[in-house]
């Protein structure tokens, strides 16, 4: 999997057809939650795209301080379910924290995780910081990763 980091704009119309039926494909169908992935956030977000076979696979878009959170963030984290067995994951949350530290030069960052995925980012140097909540009906918990 090559990885590709784009701002709204350097996006091809292909490129960005291919994320929102990865998203939707995921969030909405595979996961059977209705909510509103096209939340008008996208030309302000980074986009990390990971692309095989010339199709995008997997995907996180990433927003500098004050975008979405007070802190930098990452959101959207997707692997197509058929490729999850290559530990895209992990690759593609890797080059997500590296742009976010060469783009936005911000070392401290703030996610909303899905509670099930807590052990997927602990590995990655994300930890909880609160209680978890519910998103859209799935149960999430705030996460931060520090570098020092």
């Amino acid at each position: 999997m090559k990885i590709l980091i784009k701002n709204f704009q350097q996006l091809t119309l292909h490129e960005l057809y291919e994320i929102l039926q990865l998203r939707s494909e995921v969030f909405v169908v595979e996961q059977d939650c209705v909510y509103q992935d096209i939340d008008g956030k996208d030309d302000k977000a980074l986009h990390i795209l990971g692309i095989k076979d010339e199709k995008v696979i997997a995907y996180t878009r990433c927003f500098n301080k004050g975008d979405y959170f007070k802190e930098a963030s990452i959101g959207r984290v997707v692997v197509k379910e058929s490729e999850r067995k290559y530990n895209y994951g992990n690759k593609i949350m890797k080059a997500s924290i590296e742009a976010i530290e060469a783009h936005f030069k911000i070392e401290t960052i703030k996610i909303s995780a899905q509670v099930y995925l807590q052990k997927f980012y602990n590995q990655l140097g994300f930890n909880n910081i609160g209680e978890g909540y519910l998103e859209d009906g799935i149960p999430h918990i705030a996460m931060i990763k520090q570098q020092h």
